[in-house]
């Protein structure tokens, strides 16, 4: 990391968004001039036109340069040249993009983290795309649903369209537990908030994983309640990873972590903890601890993203041959309403900064290749040899490697039929009808919460309650019996003195907003 970059990041997040909006106004996206090849629509003497695209959180592999076959690909179908950057290691990626803005170093393209979209839209840093995006985009355009639009546009003070929104038409996450685990104990798949403790109880007592160890773990979550949310579904509460969405209760639009619901889930979770049902480590469990214990067929019921099942069931089955997951059903509970959390448009998957104004017909030529329907078979499979592999006249992605260019990609839109696609790709015949099938009982469970693709700037004064840090620490404290229940109560009291009840109003204008747009 530069010695610039190390001095930045002694500067708040605010001060870094406010200096790199003072000064982005003024220039390029660097402070200076761009490479060669880069600004324009055309590049020098056909020499492909430069976009830098930031995303976090790659997965395995080393990013592509000039020479990569996949870059050239992408480059000799649209005059662009991918330039991919991502978070140095180690750092942390909100922090890594606040760095950027504040240097004045920002990207063509970026994919905002940690709601700073809505700091620059409110600031003048982001790029109106109205206009451009039917020019040079038409399959974003078309390809995401009007229904989207609507949301994003809703989010800003103008009615203007200043971000791509991603967009998941079916679940994305669900309940899941090991059918060979219920086999095993003889009960059945439960029906009912009784039934799935009993079955719970079986698997703390009856060695489902035959290890001859009382080290089963009935269910799992991680530090600060997260990827628990199928226990909070039962009593209809509006969870995504862990924190409280907003749905409509008793009629008005609220936080669900204040609600009635909420209450009855977390003195459930707290008697499953009190029995062991729960993993008492389930607080301070990091993502590769608790994943860990999943893989090593340690845990029974859990909740995640079904798409992504296929390293975490190879790892099951080196030491269960008979693994097999299936989706949970919501357990039925008397009083409440129980489904699956389902988020499907608006949240922010790309922003172009203002100060890459120049450059932006390119950014977006580059994103459509991406949503273009011709372009899906490529998207998918990119580079025999390096991507995919052809066995039998079937393509197959390999694996992974920390040696391999990543593969290039944009596309964040999701249906039924491409998630099937995806799947079939991805899996062996009998592991993908396994997957298919979890998605199936979600989506018979799953419904789209009122608050789908609020903006964080509901929460704007208020960073408390934007991170949840309250909740987190009644839940933990109630749940492992440092409290009682009694002190829900206090937490409701608080939550609306410090600031609940005008991010409450906020929501509420948001919400009437986006259901005027719907009834144009």
């Amino acid at each position: 990391m530069s010695k610039r970059m190390r001095k930045a990041l002694s500067v708040s997040a605010s001060m870094l968004v406010a200096a790199a909006l003072a000064a982005g106004c003024s220039g390029g996206a660097g402070g200076g001039e761009k490479p060669q090849g880069q600004g324009g629509e055309e590049g020098a003497s056909g020499t492909p036109v430069k976009v830098e695209v930031f995303k976090s959180h790659l997965g395995k592999g080393k990013l592509p340069d000039s020479n990569d076959p996949h870059v050239r690909y992408v480059a000799e179908k649209t005059g662009v040249e991918y330039v991919l950057q991502t978070t140095p290691p180690g750092a942390d990626p909100a922090e890594t993009l606040n760095v950027m803005i504040a240097s004045n170093d920002l990207p063509d393209i970026f994919r905002p983290i940690g709601g700073v979209e809505q700091t620059l839209i409110q600031q003048g840093g982001a790029l109106a795309l109205d206009e451009l995006l039917p020019k040079y985009a038409p399959n974003v355009w078309s390809n995401i649903p009007k229904e989207a639009w609507d949301i994003v546009r809703a989010a800003s003070p103008d009615g203007h369209i200043y971000y791509v929104p991603k967009v998941y038409t079916i679940p994305e996450r669900a309940p899941m537990i090991r059918k060979d685990w219920i086999d095993k104990v003889g009960l059945s798949v439960p029906e009912t908030k009784d039934d799935y403790v009993k079955l719970l109880e079986a698997f703390r007592d009856k060695d489902p994983n035959g290890n001859g160890k009382a080290d089963e773990l009935p269910t799992t979550g991680r530090e600060f309640g997260k990827w628990m949310d199928h226990l909070f579904a039962i009593y209809g509460v509006a969870m995504w990873e862990g924190n409280p969405e907003w749905d409509i209760y008793d009629g008005k639009l609220q936080y669900a972590g204040i609600t009635p619901n909420m209450r009855a889930a977390i003195e459930f979770i707290r008697d499953l903890y009190a029995k062991k049902l729960l993993d008492n480590e389930t607080f301070l469990n990091k993502g590769d601890v608790w994943q860990a214990k999943i893989n090593n067929n340690l845990v029974g019921s859990w909740y995640h993203l079904p798409a992504s099942l296929k390293d975490k069931y190879n790892a099951m089955k080196q030491t269960a041959p008979d693994a097999y997951i299936i989706g949970l059903p919501v357990p039925k509970v008397d009083g409440f309403q129980g489904f699956v959390t389902q988020k499907s448009m608006g949240e922010v998957e790309w922003m172009i900064p203002k100060s890459a104004e120049k450059n932006a017909p390119n950014a977006l030529k580059l994103l459509d290749f991406f949503y273009d329907k011709a372009n899906a078979e490529f998207v998918q499979f990119g580079i025999e040899g390096v991507h995919h592999e052809v066995v039998n006249g079937q393509k197959k992605l390999l694996p992974a490697d920390d040696n391999k260019p990543i593969a290039l990609g944009m596309l964040n839109l999701t249906t039924r039929e491409s998630m099937e696609k995806r799947i079939a790709d991805t899996y062996e015949p009998d592991e993908a009808k396994m997957v298919m099938d979890i998605f199936d009982v979600s989506t018979k469970d799953a419904r789209r919460i009122a608050g789908d693709g609020m903006p964080s700037l509901v929460y704007e004064g208020f960073p408390d309650i934007q991170s949840h840090k309250m909740f987190q620490q009644y839940l933990a404290k109630i749940v492992i019996g440092e409290w009682p229940i009694e002190k829900f109560d206090e937490f409701v009291t608080l939550w609306k003195k410090s600031g609940g009840d005008t991010v409450t109003e906020r929501a509420q204008a948001w919400y009437d907003k986006v259901q005027q747009y719907r009834s144009k």
